[in-house]
């Protein structure tokens, strides 16, 4: 992370809440299922092939929706090119108010959405054509914490953890939030999701493009 400027610091704490949120929002709806985290539902996959084969399904159609959008979204910053973020994020904002309209529907069609929707999000920080920021999975931050206050301890930079905390912490507060809003709300909650998703698009426009010599942030 400390290759970015702060100005896209708050671009990922913001994007990792609202993970937070949707995971939270979709691990709700579906009791014991992720929109968000597939390291989670490939166990539960793993698991449901053993002892309950429709809980595998439901696993399996969760992480081919994240696949699906990752895959949709990598093609459309391929194709935006320096407004990559931007990009992305329009489509993130799509599949999230799809879903909200869906709300009061029943079917898989919605949470398919959610995971599309996360997928997608992981395209908005990429170096060389990978992720260089996950804003929807914590375990690469809270390795690369762990490390960095190896390295505060050890004569590194003092505190080269504290953009990793911050980041894990944006996803723990948005999935509070969800939480909460989800017992008043319950996927209606969604619309609060969109409401702050589209408050980052606006964020990543004022940004402007990537700069011309290379798209590294």
């Amino acid at each position: 992370m400390h290759r970015h400027p702060p100005s896209r610091h708050v671009l990922a704490f913001g994007l990792a809440a609202l993970a937070g949120m949707v995971d939270a929002l979709g691990l709700l709806k579906l009791g014991g299922l992720f929109v968000s985290f597939m390291s989670g539902n490939s166990t539960r996959m793993a698991v449901g092939i053993a002892t309950e084969p429709t809980l595998a399904w439901a696993a399996i159609g969760l992480i081919g929706a994240f696949v699906g959008g990752v895959f949709v979204g990598a093609l459309l910053a391929r194709a935006a090119g320096r407004w990559r973020k931007q990009a992305v994020l329009g489509l993130v904002l799509a599949l999230l108010t799809m879903a909200a309209s869906l709300a009061g529907s029943a079917g898989d069609g919605l949470t398919l959405l959610m995971a599309a929707a996360m997928g997608a999000v992981n395209n908005v920080f990429q170096r060389d054509g990978e992720v260089s920021i996950g804003v929807t999975y914590m375990t690469g931050a809270l390795v690369k914490l762990g490390q960095a206050l190896a390295s505060a301890v050890t004569g590194g930079p003092l505190f080269g953890w504290v953009p990793h905390v911050l980041l894990w912490l944006g996803l723990v507060a948005g999935a509070v939030a969800g939480a909460l809003l989800f017992g008043r709300m319950d996927l209606g909650a969604l619309w609060i999701a969109c409401g702050w998703c589209g408050l980052l698009l606006l964020w990543s426009v004022r940004l402007g493009p990537l700069p011309r010599a290379n798209y590294l942030a």
